[in-house]
């Protein structure tokens, strides 16, 4: 499970970019973060892998404080940006081998590897080419790969489908489904209403650094969520306003 608990960043002592922040995302299920830019989304994806440290509060995985234990936590945990950080020279092979073992596995196989890449939509012939050569879409389905292999609890996303395709962007979403059915706990933000809609078994709406509004899925099936969340941006600050 990933918690946040009054998580705060203050930046040089008078910018508030993310106030208080109280949440949890359970195993199998995926929390998507809606906000605009500028609303704490990244500010507190960073808090949660430990990049940044919060002002006050505190995040937990699996009852790990991430704050004062990092090193430990960071073992649950697996992040895919939107622009996947991997190493352009070396193939889609090389490089999942070199991040698995950089999160801590100690032994794998190539067959291991082949099938986690032939898992996440890779074709066979991209095994061997080297990164510099694919598409956005390959590297996010590279990104999923090492998620994968790590045998993280809990995946982290920040705006993991921005320029991707319709194609590229329901592939990667039926990926998160599969990482869903095996129990992930899948924290993702962004700031596209339609997938979040889509793939969200609850959506938190983020506005200048606070969580102003949680929705259920079934809230989500029945809410009109672009107009809910435009008047929110447009500057409402409570549920009671909106409503």
């Amino acid at each position: 499970m990933l918690e946040t608990r009054d998580l705060t960043k203050v930046y040089d002592s008078t910018i508030l970019a993310v106030n208080k922040l109280n949440l949890k995302v359970n195993p199998g299920e995926i929390y998507v973060v809606l906000g605009a830019n500028g609303a704490g989304k990244s500010t507190t994806i960073s808090m949660l892998l430990n990049f940044i440290d919060p002002t006050s509060g505190t995040a937990l995985v699996n009852d790990i404080e991430i704050p004062k234990f990092p090193l430990e936590a960071k073992k649950h945990l697996a992040y895919v940006s939107e622009n996947v950080e991997l190493y352009r020279n070396f193939t889609a092979r090389q490089n999942l081998e070199f991040f698995a073992k950089l999160g801590g596995r100690k032994k794998i196989t190539r067959e291991e590897l082949d099938e986690t890449l032939a898992r996440v939509g890779l074709p066979e012939d991209a095994f061997k080419r080297r990164v510099k050569t694919f598409s956005k879409g390959m590297r996010q389905r590279l990104g999923i790969a090492i998620a994968i292999i790590k045998g993280a609890d809990a995946v982290l996303l920040d705006e993991p489908t921005s320029g991707l395709d319709p194609k590229g962007g329901a592939d990667f979403l039926n990926l998160l489904r599969e990482l869903r059915s095996e129990g992930k706990a899948i924290f993702m933000s962004t700031h596209d209403i339609f997938r979040a809609k889509e793939i969200a078994d609850r959506i938190g709406i983020l506005v200048g650094g606070n969580l102003v509004r949680e929705l259920t899925r079934q809230e989500i099936e029945t809410e009109d969520l672009e107009p809910l969340y435009l008047r929110y941006v447009a500057g409402y600050e409570s549920e009671e306003e909106v409503a």
